[in-house]
């Protein structure tokens, strides 16, 4: 996945009302849409580096999104609009082992009336839901972490993965590291401990999960690797 355009560097300031930050950019200060409403814990120090997309459409209210924070040496994707996006390039191409040579990609299919997933892929006959989640947590300079608050949405989703299993589909997770330098992908038990117990009683009845990581530039982002999974 190609930016649109050039990424502008400029230096973190504040974070607030979850949707706005402000950035010095070029010796003067921008505020910019933050595109993600997660804790964003351990990446919002002032002066980090960031990088933000300049958007041209007029109706904009703000002119700036931010796309890239730099924090403890390593880029991490912040936008967690762009995880689908990077998610559905790795299906097209390929990219993920375990959900290759897709014969049918569909974005945003419902499951039921309340629940739609972020893709349904079909290969021999056999459909598959798949749900995506952004990983911008590390506490450890190797160990991306999910997830990064209590999030009894993400336990909502396990819980209906497991539903579609019974109904005959097959039931992926992909953990999406936007994390550069990672090695390995755990779940943050000690944040939410309700999510650890339903991704246990999720694994145990047959959801495969998957976590990525991906190369992270300020031109592209794209998924690199298969990370180890270490909370078994």
């Amino acid at each position: 996945m190609e930016f649109t355009k050039s990424l502008l560097k400029g230096k973190l300031i504040k974070r607030y009302k979850r949707f706005f930050v402000d950035v010095k950019l070029n010796n003067r200060i921008v505020t910019a849409h933050c595109p993600n409403t997660g804790s964003m814990k351990g990446l919002l120090k002032e002066g980090n580096d960031v990088y933000l997309l300049k958007h041209d459409n007029p109706k904009r209210k703000l002119k700036y999104g931010l796309e890239i924070i730099k924090a403890e040496k390593n880029l991490v994707g912040v936008n967690t609009h762009m995880a689908n996006k990077i998610v559905k390039h790795g299906l097209h191409r390929n990219l993920i082992k375990e959900l290759n040579n897709c014969e049918k990609i569909k974005s945003e299919v419902f499951f039921n009336k309340e629940t739609r997933f972020d893709f349904m892929v079909e290969k021999n006959e056999q459909k598959s839901f798949v749900e995506v989640k952004n990983v911008t947590l590390f506490r450890d300079e190797k160990i991306a972490e999910f997830p990064d608050a209590i999030t009894s949405r993400g336990s909502k989703h396990l819980i209906t993965l497991i539903d579609a299993i019974k109904k005959g589909y097959s039931s992926y997770l992909i953990f999406l590291v936007q994390i550069q330098n990672m090695e390995y992908f755990k779940i943050a038990k000690d944040i939410d401990n309700d999510y650890y117990k339903n991704y246990t009683k999720a694994k145990k009845a047959g959801v495969n999960f998957l976590a990525y990581k991906c190369k992270i530039s300020p031109k592209e982002i794209f998924i690199e690797k298969r990370l180890k999974i270490i909370n078994e």
